[in-house]
């Protein structure tokens, strides 16, 4: 099944992205092997070449590792892991509370929102 891309943003960054989240969400756990370049692309449904920058980027940023035998992996680091992951989920909090000052909820209300959701939900 393809992956959900949308057509306003750069596709490998939209890649690198969902990849990170697979990675820091545990789904990929430290030193697992990653599909091929190849194998993600037809999955996602893109060309190869598009996969391959994703890969690039998420090589460059410390997350993943290529082995030239082996393939790709996941870094073995869980503090970088943890890092990105702290960094990932900080960027949607102020982008969730951007949107909620907008609609002029204040910190109070929203913590009420919240606490009613949470209690919904267990």
């Amino acid at each position: 099944m393809a992956w959900k891309l949308d057509s306003d943003r750069p596709i490998y960054l939209q890649l690198v992205e969902r990849i990170q989240v697979m990675i820091v969400s545990g789904l990929y756990e430290p030193g697992a092997k990653l599909p091929s370049v190849r194998d993600y692309a037809a999955e996602a449904a893109v060309n190869p070449n598009t996969m391959q920058k994703a890969f690039a980027e998420l090589e460059r940023s410390g997350l993943i590792i290529t082995q030239r035998t082996n393939g790709r992996t996941v870094t073995d680091d869980v503090a970088l892991i943890k890092q990105i992951r702290n960094q990932l989920a900080r960027e949607q909090a102020a982008t969730f509370m951007q949107r909620m000052e907008e609609l002029g909820v204040s910190k109070e209300e929203l913590a009420e929102i919240l606490n009613e959701i949470q209690e919904e939900t267990v």
